[in-house]
């Protein structure tokens, strides 16, 4: 089980633990690079030395000697050089992976509210686009920097010993060179940051445009999606353009001071030279190692590229890694086992917006409800007065901000949420099917489940008939979304879900609104068995469906309005009798 990371860290420090689990590959990387560093400096010193004694001295066996050690030298950089390549991009490959874990286990723990407020193409452009870079930098940061300041060190030092005149023109010309660099790495990482987002903002607009591409073409709106795709393209081409643009200044300006340091160091060689201080084999050594100094140099300039993309979307990253999740279980969280199913909704208020101190803004307002265990309650009212809101306040997809629902006495933010889930089915209107098969969909209610059991399931909802007159039956593919199937098909998966999860406690939101009426009938009388013996929280706009309920509650934006059975109700008169006349019409109203 991999460390946990503290995210509160600076943004370097999180970035060097994710080297803590490879870091004898690391080491073995590092001092691969030391080696070819290493080389890269020897390579100057043997040029001189040949220069300097075998040939004047006539010495051309020990030359020949000489070249041959250099090639083997050659040889074994060569199989450094492949395994920094491999191994060192694989580091960076799996560092990447470990942050994509950890990435999507975060999204996992995240609230409802995360979801409402951010958009699917934005949240994969983190998941995916964004740790592309991090690949490279995290091979080729450490790396280069070790390299950089290993070689630009030595290669001072190698030509300090020769000759101090030349050692100053690399004093003076390499720092400004890097200050260069340091600079400018600021200025591209905040334009690679601004590419990031309006990457993030198309992979949004085309999530959008794709998965409601069916839509676009009912209305004959292709043309305006393509406008509205256009301008997203528009802003990510200029954001693009205004970071190669100070690229381009960036790499020209390095590039004019690494010639001028070359013509800098031959001018003050040819010079010394003339004044018989220093020899040509000194100034062709010299040349050498300003080659080896101009290679670290350039590693730097990669460097802070590399690091201005790969910390833009590291720092992306870490933003949402850094965002806490709103709920979770508390220190001392009970697990719920042995469920009855009593829920009790205690004076509870809840809004959205994190300002809930707006009254106008609440959702639910001071709720007082009671379902007994084993019993249904059923919840009718107009769209948008709290029904759905106050069945997904139950499993705590979202929490309340005053007063305390609790489910077998215990107050749900004391329960941990794994088990007040595991104990809780939910069939949602909107219905969502996984792309894959329809075995798969339905085992989702319960992974673990035998064949068997998923074929009962199946049955129950009234469902298996029509799989088997399916291509492949229970490994027919569903499509993305469940697209392959009808939209009375993906209800009946979903309830085929419910009933092999088999919870103490069923919230069933409009359940049935995509049957026919035949189907709804065999289903209706199927969730009636499935129902008997527990808790059930039924939303219903079909009244005809919930008539049987134990207690209906009919609730508005003003709150509840009314309780009873659907006799009480519609004798009492008021919000329910009127939703019935206006469903039924009045002589059957009058008839019940």
């Amino acid at each position: 089980m991999p460390k946990k990371i503290d995210f509160n860290k600076p943004l370097l420090r999180i970035f060097a633990c994710y080297y803590r689990p490879h870091w004898k590959l690391f080491m073995a990387d590092m001092i691969c690079a030391s080696l070819i560093s290493g080389t890269d400096l020897a390579f100057p010193m043997m040029t001189k030395f040949t220069i300097e004694r075998f040939l004047p001295n006539e010495l051309y066996r020990f030359f020949f000697i000489m070249a041959g050690l250099m090639v083997l030298l050659y040889v074994f950089r060569m199989g450094f050089t492949y395994f920094v390549t491999y191994w060192g991009h694989t580091v960076g490959a799996y560092i990447e992976a470990d942050m994509r874990r950890d990435l999507f286990n975060h999204l996992q723990e995240l609230p409802f509210s995360f979801y409402d407020n951010n958009r699917t193409g934005q949240i994969m452009s983190r998941v995916t686009t964004d740790l592309f870079e991090v690949t490279e930098l995290a091979h080729h940061g450490p790396e280069d920097l070790f390299i950089s300041l290993f070689t630009l060190t030595g290669s001072f030092i190698l030509v300090f010993t020769m000759r101090w005149e030349m050692a100053l023109v690399l004093l003076v010309l390499v720092p400004l060179m890097i200050v260069t660099t340091i600079l400018s790495r600021r200025v591209m990482q905040a334009a690679s940051r601004k590419v990031k987002e309006r990457t993030a903002e198309i992979n949004a607009s085309l999530e959008s445009s794709i998965s409601g591409a069916r839509v676009a073409k009912a209305f004959t709106n292709e043309s305006w999606e393509t406008v509205k795709f256009r301008g997203g393209n528009e802003n990510f081409k200029n954001a693009k353009k205004n970071y190669y643009k100070t690229m381009a200044s960036f790499q020209s300006r390095m590039e004019f001071m690494t010639h001028f340091l070359t013509v800098a160091v031959i001018a003050v060689g040819g010079f010394l030279i003339m004044r018989d201080r220093m020899s040509l084999a000194e100034l062709i050594t010299c040349n050498l190692f300003v080659a080896a100094f101009l290679q670290p140099v350039r590693r730097l300039q990669s460097f802070v590229e590399q690091f201005t993309t790969g910390m833009a979307g590291f720092n992306r990253f870490v933003e949402i890694m850094r965002i806490q999740p709103g709920i979770r279980d508390k220190a001392g969280a009970v697990s719920l086992e042995h469920v009855k199913g009593d829920i009790r909704y205690k004076n509870v208020t809840f809004a959205y917006t994190e300002d809930a101190a707006a009254r106008e803004r609440y959702v639910l307002r001071d709720i007082d409800l009671s379902v007994p265990a084993g019993t249904t309650l059923a919840l009718v009212g107009p769209s948008g007065g709290g029904k759905t809101t106050l069945c997904h306040l139950l499993p705590r997809f979202y929490d309340i901000q005053q007063g305390s629902i609790t489910v077998d006495g215990y107050d749900i933010r004391d329960i941990t949420l794994q088990s007040l889930r595991r104990n809780i089915g939910i069939v949602q209107q909107e219905v969502f099917l996984f792309a894959g098969t329809i075995r798969e969909n339905i085992a989702y209610g319960r992974i673990s489940a035998t064949e068997e059991e998923i074929v009962d399931a199946a049955k129950r909802a009234e469902i298996h008939e029509d799989i088997l007159e399916m291509p492949n039956m229970y490994d027919t593919i569903v499509g993305e979304r469940g697209i392959k199937l009808s939209g009375g098909q993906k209800q009946r998966v979903s309830i085929a879900r419910i009933f092999l999860k088999n919870p103490p406690i069923l919230i069933l939101d409009e359940a049935t609104s995509a049957l026919d009426s035949a189907t709804e009938y065999k289903i209706q009388k199927a969730l009636e068995e499935l129902s008997r013996g527990r808790t059930t929280m039924v939303i219903a706009h079909r009244l005809s469906t919930i008539r049987n309920a134990d207690c209906i509650v009919v609730i508005d934006n003003e709150g509840i309005r009314q309780q009873g059975t659907h006799r009480d109700l519609l004798a009492s008169g008021g919000l329910y009798a009127e939703l019935h006349a206006a469903q039924f019409g009045e002589k059957e109203a009058a008839a019940v």
